[in-house]
């Protein structure tokens, strides 16, 4: 199955992993959770318990969460995770391009882009 994967601190790899369970836990880590954050046919999967382990703060999701923890992005039809297509690949990976920092503040999770951006995440 053809993935992007995003580790802390690094930019993002395209990798073709196989499609079993096993292999999904291992690219992540552990026991996976599968969300949609987004309006395109993608799936976010990662370590359902990153943060409670302790995995590095890895990359906002804009307006809803941080990912602790590598995790990796796929395709997904009505039933399964597919292939990640070229052009949804090209743009995520644009989209997690820049690590980025992270900053606990009195207001919440602070978060640092290359870019110049900033986000709080309360």
């Amino acid at each position: 199955m053809r993935v992007l994967i995003v580790e802390p601190r690094k930019t993002p790899r395209r990798a073709d992993i196989p499609h079993t369970l096993r292999d999904m836990q291992q690219t992540v880590g552990g026991y996976i959770e599968i969300i949609r954050p987004f309006d395109d046919p993608v799936v976010l999967v990662c370590d359902e318990e990153g943060k409670f382990k302790g995995y590095e703060l890895n990359r906002a999701i804009v307006g809803k969460d941080i990912i602790a923890g590598t995790f990796f992005l796929a395709g997904i039809d009505e039933e399964d995770l597919t292939d990640l297509p070229d052009d949804l690949a090209a743009k995520y990976e644009a989209m997690f391009s820049s690590p980025q920092v992270f900053i606990r503040s009195p207001r919440g999770i602070l978060v640092l882009s290359e870019d110049g951006t900033q986000e709080v995440i309360e």
